[in-house]
């Protein structure tokens, strides 16, 4: 199975070569190919790789964790009043590649992250199913998360912001 940072640095290699336009490789009974797009051709044309864009049916809402009014810590202490931190100074987790966005490894498992847990840069934040290839994504970051932008099972663009994270 292809590891998402080998495809990540096999796709940054692609691009920074300029005689290379697209990559096929099999292993374990697993293909992966990479194409450039607008590449030309041998006599001069240039042939376009149309993009495809999801529709979405709904804009997903931001789920924000803020504790309720009154409600008691574990400690039993009523929490401290915090102002939401601005999004400016939050870390985006965005999606790597197109694919549908999972919560947790399957249907019967407990979300990989929720609003409120905290994370390492090697925390596993959700799955990205891309060609009947499961993803794992890492949140790269220690922190906290403050939300969760997109729902399970949602198809995600490449760059799509997944996750605010409040950096430690």
């Amino acid at each position: 199975m292809f590891k998402l940072s080998e495809i990540k640095e096999l796709i940054k290699l692609l691009d920074q070569t300029s005689s290379v336009h697209e990559l096929e490789i099999e292993s374990e009974g697993m293909k992966l190919a990479i194409r450039k797009p607008d590449r030309p051709e041998a006599d001069g044309t240039a042939v376009q790789a149309a993009p495809y864009v999801y529709p979405f049916t709904h804009a997903p809402q931001p789920q924000v964790f803020q504790p309720a009014i009154g409600e008691v810590s574990p400690a039993g202490q009523a929490p401290a009043a915090t102002a939401a931190p601005a999004e400016g100074t939050l870390h985006k987790i965005v999606s790597p590649m197109v694919g549908t966005f999972y919560t947790a490894a399957s249907p019967e498992s407990p979300s990989f992250v929720n609003v409120g847990d905290r994370v390492g840069e090697k925390s596993t934040v959700c799955i990205i199913e891309a060609m009947k290839l499961m993803n794992e994504l890492e949140a790269e970051i220690k922190g906290e998360i403050v939300s969760v932008l997109v729902e399970n099972g949602q198809l995600v663009e490449y760059g799509q912001p997944l996750f605010l994270v409040k950096p430690e």
